[in-house]
């Protein structure tokens, strides 16, 4: 589908693309130190790391699968927020005071001091590699997005959009990530709220309410409660929920360096809890507009066109044909600040690992802030443009969220469980570590892969929903890593 915005709706893009470049060259004045560009001095409020670590959740993805799921559905991805909550309270409770007390840039550092030097580089160039993945990906999803709108190529678009992120966040560091994901978390509420209020004002005036069409249709339900794990019941997303973000909150350098932007402890612990407290109710928001759609669309004058095939599709045909001029281009603008908001993170996280676990560790201890800089700004750059040329690789690709969830499951493979078993103190040897790590990694190749087999390999078919694939690998390196702590004690005893 292809619907050209007018000359106000495209103005309003790219003033928002200037005013975050205009951001970027504020805050550069104020990112001298390597300290300042990775964690700001640690002078951020909580609010505003806390609104950055809700950014980190939020993606283009999120603008425009959430309400595809709610459409085509029900409101299971709510169950995701809400597990967010109890994590949030293990986090800040055990957590956050083993990082603060560490004084933690990188959160890979934590694993060379509960389990070896090893962990901590698997971990690191995992993280670096998967960021790679990550700003692809966003960089992709969101300027095929935008094709539908402006009659530019996609991979003019891809160069615009990774180009523009690579600036700002270039120049200012962690300060301009998290001041410019403020603003773009406000712009992009705002079209949240302002696409609430149209609809409701639809769905719920005139004789006939037509939400009653989306309570008829189950759209407000979880989902299904049966204990299965082969299909999205409600289990598979409390398993997923709660894995994931524990694996956000404790191991991934794009959430645990924005809570370390604070001057406290205790603002850390509130900027978790803040961001914690707009992402549930954020999500419903998303959730309700999907199924909002699904009541507007189910009348017979509101019919959408041929060319909506699935619920994805369906926020941007309304955006597109019932938002007036003007908030069409705010609500683009808004998509493109969650995108956005995701790939500036990333690749400031990523420059601040490689510079962390790698250059100031294996190869100039003693480097002067200058030599610093250079470094943090060149893998800023180099970390940018593999985005995007990854990008421009997946065009035409079939399913980008396919290879997203790959990508995601190989690097990500291992890493929570070794942080569980750095924060609860599991002794094992580096060798068995290793092992732990290696036979979670062949979890997630045989529930990645070894699907729809052939008859006679039916027997290794993986029929778990492929969504808690990186539970299920985390529990296996937990439970090999136990046993080996079984084995080791018993070893002792006998000697």
């Amino acid at each position: 589908m292809n619907y050209q915005l007018g000359i106000i709706d495209t103005s309003i893009i790219i003033l928002y693309g200037l005013i975050l470049i205009v951001m970027g060259i504020y805050f550069y004045r104020r990112s001298k130190t390597s300290e300042q560009f990775m964690v700001a001095g640690r002078s951020v409020p909580a609010w505003a790391a806390g609104i950055a670590v809700m950014s980190a959740y939020t993606s283009s993805i999120s603008y425009i699968a959430v309400p595809g799921k709610a459409f085509d559905s029900n409101w299971h991805p709510l169950i995701f927020a809400l597990a967010a909550i109890p994590v949030s309270w293990f986090v800040t409770k055990y957590v956050i005071p083993h990082y603060r007390k560490n004084k933690i840039i990188s959160v890979y550092n934590y694993l060379e001091k509960k389990i070896g030097l090893w962990g901590r580089i698997y971990a690191s160039l995992s993280f670096v590699l998967f960021m790679i993945g990550r700003t692809a990906v966003i960089l992709y999803l969101s300027s095929l997005l935008l094709t539908s709108f402006i009659d530019i190529d996609i991979k003019t678009i891809i160069l615009l959009i990774g180009l523009i992120t690579i600036i700002y966040t270039l120049m200012g560091g962690m300060e301009a990530v998290i001041w410019t994901d403020v603003m773009q978390s406000v712009i992009m509420i705002g079209g949240i709220l302002f696409c609430s209020v149209i609809l409701s004002i639809e769905v719920f005036s005139g004789p006939e309410h037509l939400i009653q069409k989306a309570f008829d249709a189950n759209k407000f339900s979880l989902g299904d409660p049966s204990f299965s794990l082969s299909s999205r019941t409600i289990w598979v997303m409390i398993i997923y929920g709660v894995t994931e973000n524990i694996r956000n909150l404790i191991a991934d350098q794009n959430y645990t360096q924005k809570y370390s932007s604070v001057a406290t402890e205790k603002e850390a612990k509130r900027s978790v809890w803040i961001a914690m407290l707009i992402y549930l109710p954020l999500t419903a928001m998303f959730l309700f507009i999907g199924t909002a759609l699904f009541a507007f669309y189910s009348s017979p004058g509101n019919v959408p066109g041929e060319a909506i095939t699935r619920g994805d599709q369906v926020f941007p045909y309304f955006i597109a044909t019932e938002l007036p001029v003007g908030m069409k281009g705010l609500i683009i603008a808004a998509i493109l600040a969650a995108s956005m908001s995701t790939i500036d993170s990333a690749l400031n996280c990523s420059a601040t690992v490689l510079f962390v676990d790698y250059y100031k560790k294996f190869f100039r201890r003693d480097a002067s802030e200058k030599n610093s800089m250079i470094f943090l700004r060149l893998t800023t750059i180099i970390w940018g443009i593999m985005g995007i040329l990854f990008a421009l690789l997946l065009i035409g690709a079939k399913s980008a969220l396919d290879i997203w969830w790959q990508i995601s499951g190989i690097f990500g493979g291992g890493i929570l469980g070794l942080f569980l078993i750095g924060i609860f103190n599991i002794k094992i040897k580096h060798w068995q570590g290793i092992l732990s790590v290696v036979f979670s990694i062949l979890i997630i190749i045989w529930g990645s892969f070894m699907r729809e087999l052939p008859k006679g390999l039916d027997w290794l078919e993986c029929t778990l929903d492929p969504i808690i694939i990186g539970a299920f690998s985390t529990a296996g390196l937990l439970s090999l890593a136990l046993i080996f702590v079984v084995i080791n004690k018993t070893f002792i005893l006998n000697k």
